[in-house]
């Protein structure tokens, strides 16, 4: 028991890292997990992935917010919006038969890790570090803002100060003011995105980022920043009700947390150095063998 409870913590490592880094709340590698390495039934999977997400996105979400990669208004106005719906989600699945469960899991991993190698695909290489010839690295500003986040105006090309320090990089791309119809938006994303989460045990944030890159043309820090805000609410409605309805493994879940959560903080400060476009391969690839391997067991081919 106790080499199984260290294992899964070393596992929940690596689970927060990718979490931290791409602003998922993990659910995507765990639901597989819990489901083929631990035998859970299926709404143990997604029940108990969505226990340790909130603690995993916590973590991260703190270590974005202090780095300044993340819009803490647009994060609550999603986070909100899929708190709402989110418990209607796992009504929906504990009406529905676990191959039906599973299935949506799987299509969802499927179209998320798609969408992450067509992005992956669409970026030079050596992106993150130039994007249109600008360095992507952005600090915050002196007056403690991150240059490019929501509410932030991009103010005129300025001098280097006389003690020769030099300016912070100007960011990927600039991102829209948080006006009432961009948080109304944002509310609605995360109302489809709750409905999802409470489904297939899933954060949402499989929805949330590639959503705040295409529609927003955020800068990937700052939507995987973003996007961990918006998780850690949203899961918890859903997570109080798994608790509630019995379908959560706690003990599975706090040795997944006792991994995932340093795991975040540490891969919410690597989306600095690590090269973006090798990460969304690497990960599009892992999620992709996970759904197949979930669609392979749910048709009784694996034990």
């Amino acid at each position: 028991m106790v080499e199984l409870f260290l294992a899964t913590a070393l596992v929940g490592i690596v689970i927060g890292a990718f979490s931290g880094m791409l602003g998922i709340g993990g659910g995507t590698i765990m639901v597989p997990l819990f489901r083929l390495a631990f035998g859970m039934s299926p709404v143990s999977s997604t029940a108990t992935s969505l226990f340790t997400i909130i603690p995993t996105s916590v973590s991260g979400a703190i270590s974005h917010v202090r780095g300044g990669t993340c819009s803490v208004k647009i994060g609550l106005a999603l986070g909100v919006g899929g708190a709402c719906t989110s418990p209607i989600g796992v009504w929906l699945a504990q009406l529905s038969p676990g191959w039906a469960v599973m299935a949506a899991a799987a299509l969802v991993i499927a179209y998320s890790g798609t969408t992450m190698l067509r992005k992956a695909l669409a970026l030079p290489n050596g992106a993150g570090k130039q994007r249109d010839g600008r360095a992507s690295e952005a600090g915050p500003s002196s007056d403690g803002t991150v240059p490019g986040s929501p509410g932030q105006v991009p103010s005129p090309a300025k001098t280097a100060p006389a003690s020769g320090e030099a300016l912070p990089s100007p960011p990927e791309t600039e991102v829209p003011p948080t006006t009432k119809r961009l948080l109304a938006s944002a509310a609605a994303v995360g109302a489809a995105a709750g409905v999802a989460s409470g489904y297939v045990g899933l954060g949402g944030g499989f929805i949330m980022v590639p959503l705040l890159l295409s529609v927003l043309d955020m800068p990937m820090k700052m939507a995987s920043g973003t996007s961990l805000i918006a998780v850690m609410i949203l899961a918890t409605p859903a997570t109080i009700m798994q608790c509630m309805l019995g379908n959560v493994e706690v003990l599975a879940g706090i040795a997944m947390a006792c991994g995932s959560i340093p795991g975040a903080a540490i891969g919410a400060r690597l989306t600095r150095v690590v090269p973006e476009r090798a990460l969304r391969f690497a990960f599009a690839a892992f999620l992709l063998v996970a759904a197949i391997l979930l669609v392979v067991k749910e048709l009784g081919l694996i034990g």
